[in-house]
């Protein structure tokens, strides 16, 4: 492990990392908690989405007001987010105010007040944001094949829940899922930058002192989704694009496949050299817009293409789209467009080394997915080892016929698709 990087885990099983960067003046604090939405009750969908927003309403020594003139004092760079399989707080600040970022940020997450009507007005907000989604397409078009390629699964619901949900969550109800599951065992803390680690656990250890007694941590059961191949098509005739999701299953977040899946996605769309970018927009201009991605959780993962066109060229487009998957299966991948996107991941992760904030999120990514610290060294060694062959045999194992999912929102213009298009083998 690289010798910058340090640990320490709490009696009470809370876990400190953090990594010293002596050349900034900056440092990255970050919470995170190893639970997000796919973790919550059904009938409490979007329970930890509305802690993010609600713990910015003030604690028992912060009022909301405070929490924010303080955030804004100490650079304003106070951010939270909740994702499938976590939620986190972070805030990035000038090393000095390394302690009182700390106190700010912990005193939030751990001691929130879960006032009444700031609640009430919360979930205002929130049920807000859910039309914000269905405003944009892209976002709407996401949930809705989120829903069908997870069916009765927690993967396919929204992450901000739903408005039955989110107005059930009353102050006991959000005071006792937050009691119940923000607890020390559940917790990380990670800090980069221009950190000293034990002044970072003693900040720690000072904070969750009084929560020394809650040891167990009884892990989640959560359930493996079973992931369909839907096709689905949902007018909208207001859009002036159509706008296209295919997908597949893929690659675990712990699979020894990931490094040759990053470059796959990244091979058929994931920069302005791709495959789709140069077939669809540059030699066609049938999009703006138009790129693959992956995603891969715990005990699974989605490889998709995303693209936005005039409906009258939807077909077109779905149709290159396949045949990038296809060829990628029957004819693999060149030697040159290998390496080119080596090179793509070996500067992402280099740039990223000089950023606090990316640190400090890969420090807990590391320890939440793999339990151990993962150095940039060993990252950029396992993506050069990855060979043409490996390539394609990732295309080979997910890109099937009866396992690609298809969706498609907008004034789809009578368009109409069957699976035998989708052939891949």
């Amino acid at each position: 492990m690289n010798e910058n990087i340090q640990v320490t885990r709490l009696a009470n099983g809370l876990t400190i990392l953090t990594e010293k960067m002596p050349d900034l003046r900056s440092a990255t604090i970050g919470i995170w908690l190893k639970k997000g939405s796919r973790h919550e009750p059904a009938e409490l969908n979007g329970i930890y989405h509305f802690i993010e927003h609600a713990v910015f309403k003030g604690t028992q020594r912060r009022s909301a007001f405070d929490i924010a003139t303080e955030s804004d004092r100490l650079g304003g760079n106070l951010d939270a987010f909740t994702s499938h399989e976590s939620t986190g707080f972070v805030m990035k600040v000038v090393d000095k105010s390394v302690p009182q970022a700390f106190d700010l940020l912990a005193d939030m997450v751990i001691n929130p007040l879960f006032d009444k009507t700031e609640l009430r007005r919360e979930q205002k907000v929130i049920i807000e944001e859910m039309k914000m989604v269905e405003d944009s397409p892209e976002e709407f078009l996401g949930e809705l094949f989120n829903h069908a390629f997870f069916p009765d699964h927690p993967l396919g619901l929204p992450i901000e829940g739903t408005r039955q949900t989110v107005k059930t969550f009353d102050q006991e109800t959000t005071a006792a899922f937050h009691r119940e599951t923000f607890t020390p065992g559940n917790l990380i803390v990670a800090a980069a930058g221009n950190v000293e680690h034990a002044q970072i656990v003693e900040l720690a250890s000072n904070f969750f002192v009084a929560q020394e007694t809650e040891i167990q941590n009884p892990k989640s059961k959560i359930q493996n989704p079973k992931m369909a191949a839907p096709i689905l098509l949902k007018k909208k005739p207001d859009l002036e694009q159509a706008h296209l999701v295919i997908a597949t299953p893929f690659v675990t977040a712990k699979s020894e496949q990931r490094y040759a899946a990053h470059l796959l996605t990244n091979i058929i769309g994931g920069g302005t050299s791709s495959r789709l970018w140069q077939s669809v927009r540059e030699k066609r201009g049938l999009a703006y817009s138009v790129g693959a991605s992956a995603i891969s959780f715990q005990d699974c993962g989605v490889f998709s293409i995303y693209a936005g066109t005039s409906p009258v060229q939807l077909e077109k487009v779905v149709a290159l789209s396949i045949s990038a998957m296809r060829k990628m299966v029957r004819r693999g991948v060149s030697a040159a467009e290998l390496e080119l996107v080596k090179e793509q991941a070996a500067a992402s992760i280099l740039f990223g080394l000089e950023d606090s904030s990316v640190r400090a999120a890969s420090l807990a990514e590391n320890e939440m997915i793999h339990g151990r610290q993962i150095s940039p060294d060993e990252t950029l060694a396992n993506f050069q080892k990855v060979s043409t062959a490996d390539v394609q045999n990732v295309a080979a194992e997910f890109f099937q016929t009866d396992k690609i999912a298809l969706a498609a929102l907008g004034n789809l213009n009578g368009f109409k698709v069957k699976r035998s298009r989708f052939e891949t083998a």
